[in-house]
């Protein structure tokens, strides 16, 4: 595996051999198994100029780019096999110490207390020299491929690299993993990846299952529909409408919870022969479905919606987000000297890196936020 600082340029193209996760940039033929699956999830490419050309209005660019990257993924990115591992196993504006109960889940943003010490998960990662993060490929200003370079950018990409120079010493010193949303926790369980940096929400559910660093963005559930849509949000006018969402999202289980009578679930939804309709693998995917008709509406949090709105003008979100949900970024369960570590760079990266990152890649589509969200740490 090769970190995208070190190599060319690169394309996606498929998994490096013997290797059933592909990372980002990594070399490798198409695997024919991948490549059918990709085509009946997604009709291919092809499929999409063909039934889509009257769709893609004003659709160019890095849009056009964050597409074929969302298609690829289908032929690209395989379930993570469990296995392998890679390894062993005060801030100012902080709010007051509190008590993530497991039980009640009152506080689950609630972290381990930042700390710059070792620790076996800290020294696994300085043999290997390289710190592997889980990341997205086709979210617009989070984690996507330049067009130009063909290299890995976005606000999510840049703060992996912070916390890779703040324990390896260089921002180059990282491998990036392509993951699926609904991959993320399985890549953090089987030690495909030593931390996930995906736009990943912090709930109640998910910190039995992951360890989360402090919070660094505040976002919320929000629709996403075309301009000229009847659907003015997450209300009533969703009723009759098909509606995607991403496999393991927030957004799929606040569906699951209220749809409006709208139609979000695939017929064998989770089974082998899902269809991936309406619940597919990367949130990109539903802005495909949106512009090829095939769904009437997504739902996703705003923060991602707000960029696959910047890359096509004839989409626009509708109404306000419905719920408020914080980042964070993710570790395995026990790796508790990672998440103390990740939590001191954010303290440093609170301080100005943050604002530096959130001007240069978010302010234009998601203007008006005034810094991160305080920290909040555990009282033990």
């Amino acid at each position: 595996m090769k970190d995208l600082g070190e190599g060319a340029a690169r394309t996606p193209d498929g998994p490096a051999a013997g290797d059933p996760a592909a990372d980002a940039g990594a070399p490798g033929a198409r695997h024919g198994s991948a490549a059918a699956r990709g085509r009946a999830a997604h009709g291919g490419v092809r499929a999409l100029g063909r039934r889509a050309a009257g769709r893609l209005r004003g659709w160019g660019g890095v849009a056009a780019m964050a597409a074929a990257c969302g298609l690829t993924a289908a032929l690209t990115l395989v379930p993570l096999s469990r296995g392998t591992g890679l390894g062993s196993s005060a801030v100012s504006g902080a709010s007051e110490a509190l008590t993530a109960e497991a039980d009640t889940c009152k506080d689950p943003e609630a972290s381990l207390r930042p700390s710059a010490a070792g620790g076996p998960s800290i020294d696994a990662i300085k043999a290997r020299g390289k710190l592997v993060v889980g990341v997205d490929q086709n979210s617009y200003r989070w984690g996507y491929r330049n067009p130009a370079t063909g290299t890995l950018e976005g606000f999510d990409i840049d703060l992996a690299r912070a916390i890779a120079t703040d324990i390896l010493g260089s921002p180059d010193a990282v491998i990036f993993r392509a993951i699926p949303t609904n991959q993320r926790i399985a890549a953090l369980e089987s030690e495909k990846v030593d931390l996930v940096v995906r736009t990943m929400t912090i709930n109640c559910k998910r910190i039995q299952q992951v360890a989360f660093s402090t919070a660094y963005f505040q976002a919320g559930q929000q629709v996403l529909a075309p301009k000229d849509s009847p659907v003015t949000g997450y209300n009533a006018t969703l009723s009759g409408k098909r509606v995607c969402s991403a496999e393991g999202s927030t957004a799929y289980e606040a569906l699951a919870k209220k749809s409006y009578g709208a139609t979000f679930r695939d017929e064998n939804d989770g089974r082998a022969d899902d269809k991936d309709r309406y619940t597919v693998p990367n949130q990109l995917d539903c802005l495909v479905r949106l512009q090829m008709g095939e769904v009437d509406a997504v739902v996703t949090d705003n923060a991602l919606a707000a960029g696959q709105a910047a890359q096509d003008p004839a989409v626009e979100l509708k109404g306000e987000p419905f719920t408020t949900e914080y980042y964070g970024v993710a570790a395995k369960l026990g790796k508790d000297d990672l998440v103390r570590r990740v939590n001191q760079v954010l303290v440093e990266y609170r301080k100005g890196p943050w604002t530096k990152a959130y001007d240069k890649w978010l302010s234009a589509d998601l203007p008006g936020i005034a810094g991160p969200p305080a920290p909040k740490y555990r009282a033990s």
